[in-house]
């Protein structure tokens, strides 16, 4: 009995065992919609709780920081016994004018720092731009005693003057003071105007200005001179073009603004008549390259986005935005692509673009130009009626650059200082004066070397060149004009082309002709701040290794002088060129182009925001971007 009841005991306990397998192998139940969705809930919450603190801390430390470094940026040092030369508060006069001779500065002994600094070679550099600052940021402390002239006391990002023209950024974003520039070298600034040079005796002279406005002329001596002086805007002969604006400086941009806030709230009086009106909203560039066309699209961009929202709205659409320009397509030195999404992006925002066009006359209150017929050639003239006029066509030289080339009799370029591959002005002093950026144009001629690269690779002296020697010639051209080197791959083919009377040998006649030729088909660099600021960093590195090895030069009979035994040419490497057109921007990188709309646009902010000065226009930079996304620009007339 005790068995059987023992036997049921064990078939239930297996029977309950079987139903536990049971359960365990069957799947486990979904969790309810609910209880998912209140799980990603309070992980999102998690991670944004955790986000926000980590924000509100990593600002509070920022905040926190600025606030100390703040607390003791506060000082009252006092300043006693400041030691200055006689010389510096009164200089003698001497030179061809008998003007005061500034061979001290008041700032030259003002710490320890600057004493060893005063008796290194005199570098003075002309000019506070790309060229200007690409040198003094590459050249190292010590290596010269440096003096920059400059009638700004500050250096300009202008690319981004368009923007600054219309209020998209603060012209105080785009400048930066030279004397910080120049503070790393323990250099000094004298604010003023390069009138004259004096080879012969090392002298510069310069206009300052006083208080009172009296005008006074000083010399500055130099060891080594840098002219980097920029250009002015070409007037091609046309009459009228004080009536017109120009954006080459702060100032420009300041003038523009405040002319194109006034045309709006001029427009906006009810007094106002509909012809005057227009005129007043006609906005006309003469211009089709990169600052004419970002002005145009800058001013639409304005109308656009801030006209339209706080002035009537009839001004907005009576607004009429032309570009004259003289080629048949705007953009012309960028590709055929690009000039054609610029065009096809205008024609949609309805800028007027007037292409194969000549500006004759510019009026107070119009603007007069004249087209060809293609066909019949027939000129026909037509006039805009306007109250602002851009003028934005090609360059011309400064008037210090002018009295430069005058000085010397081998100097024929009409727009700029010819210099040698070594940024050396020819027909100056070797190795005491250079000149880079808008200012200067490199050499192409290769004819007026024709006998010198004789010399040099008529190795048999029978006044011809064979095959072998002008092989020797080519290298030594290259090294001469590196722009000559694309036209020279061919170096066989070229040799048999001109060998005209094909006795394996160039004759003078032959060599003279092929010279000329290739000559003729080397483009002058653009006068663009990439090629200054390239220009600028090539000098300050070539001016500081003359420095660091002016020992070794002369132990070895060389004079300090010589660029040769130091660096190469300059060699000058196109990184691309950019343009904004309207909440857009092209890029042209020579192999190919790339093209679009707000992607394209934050690209190019990128990279002119990288390319600054110092991190303190960058980050004024960028706040003022958030400021024109977030307020808009300011309307207000200063």
């Amino acid at each position: 009995m005790l068995r059987s009841h023992l036997f049921r005991i064990d078939v239930r306990s297996r029977s309950s065992l079987h139903g536990l397998r049971f359960l365990s192998a069957s799947p486990t139940p979904t969790p309810p919609r609910s209880n998912r969705l209140l799980c990603y809930t309070r992980k999102a919450a998690k991670y944004t709780a955790f986000t926000c603190f980590s924000a509100v801390l990593g600002l509070s430390v920022v905040v926190g920081a600025v606030f100390i470094h703040d607390v003791f940026t506060y000082s009252d040092r006092h300043i006693d016994r400041v030691p200055v030369s006689p010389l510096a508060l009164h200089p003698q006069c001497g030179g061809p004018k008998n003007l005061p001779v500034a061979s001290v500065l008041v700032g030259d002994e003002d710490d320890s720092a600057l004493v060893p600094v005063k008796d290194k070679p005199r570098l003075v550099i002309v000019g506070g731009g790309w060229g200007a600052v690409g040198v003094l940021k590459t050249i190292h402390p010590g290596d010269y005693h440096v003096t920059l002239i400059s009638p700004d006391t500050f250096t300009t990002f202008t690319p981004l003057l368009p923007s600054a023209a219309v209020g998209t950024v603060s012209v105080r974003s785009l400048v930066e003071s030279l004397r910080k520039i120049i503070a790393r070298l323990h250099g000094q600034l004298i604010s003023g105007r390069a009138v004259d040079l004096v080879m012969s005796d090392r002298l510069l002279e310069v206009e300052t200005t006083s208080v009172d406005g009296e005008r006074r002329n000083i010399y500055v001596p130099y060891d080594k001179l840098v002219i980097a002086v920029g250009s002015v805007s070409s007037t091609h002969g046309v009459p009228g073009l004080e009536n017109c604006f120009q954006l080459k400086t702060v100032a420009d941009a300041q003038a523009i603004r405040r002319r194109i806030l006034d045309n709006f709230e001029i427009a906006s009086l009810p007094s106002t008549s509909e012809e005057e009106r227009k005129r007043l909203l006609s906005f006309v560039v003469c211009g089709g390259g990169p600052t004419g066309v970002e002005t145009a699209a800058e001013i639409f961009d304005l109308c656009q986005e801030d006209i339209i929202n706080y002035f009537p709205k009839l001004l907005r659409k009576e607004v009429s935005i032309h570009v004259i320009q003289s080629r048949e397509h705007i953009l012309n030195t960028y590709s055929e692509e690009i000039s054609k999404y610029a065009e096809d992006k205008f024609q949609r925002d309805c800028v007027e673009l007037i292409t194969s066009a000549r500006v004759g006359e510019v009026h107070p209150n119009r603007v007069v130009y004249t087209t060809k017929d293609p066909d019949t050639g027939n000129t026909t003239e037509h006039s805009i009626p306007t109250n602002f006029v851009l003028w934005s066509t090609g360059i011309a030289m400064n008037p210090f650059t002018a009295r430069v080339s005058s000085l010397l009799p081998n100097q024929v370029h009409k727009k700029a200082i010819e210099v040698d591959a070594q940024l050396r002005v020819k027909g100056a002093p070797l190795g005491d004066v250079y000149a880079i950026g808008d200012c200067a144009t490199i050499e192409t001629s290769l004819v007026s070397h024709l006998l010198e690269l004789v010399e040099e690779a008529d190795r048999n002296h029978d006044g011809k060149i064979d095959f072998g020697e002008w092989k020797i010639m080519v290298k030594r051209i290259k090294k001469k004009i590196p722009m000559a080197a694309t036209h020279l791959e061919e170096v066989r083919a070229l040799f048999d082309l001109y060998d005209s009377d094909a006795d394996n040998a160039l004759n003078l006649n032959e060599l003279a002709v092929l010279l000329q030729e290739i000559g003729n088909k080397i483009t002058a660099l653009p006068a663009t701040a990439q090629v200054a600021s390239q220009q600028g960093k090539y000098l300050g590195h070539k001016l500081h290794l003359l420095a660091a090895k002016h020992d070794t030069l002369l132990a070895n009979d060389l004079p300090a002088t010589t660029d040769e035994a130091v660096s190469g040419p300059f060699n000058y490497r196109h990184l691309g060129s950019l343009a904004y057109i309207g909440n857009a921007a092209v890029f042209d990188l020579g192999r190919f182009s790339f093209t679009g709309g707000l992607a394209a646009m934050y690209a190019w902010r990128s990279i002119y925001w990288s390319e600054q000065v110092s991190m303190r226009t960058r980050a004024l930079l960028m706040i003022d971007w958030i400021v024109r996304g977030v307020w808009g620009r300011d309307l207000s007339r200063l």
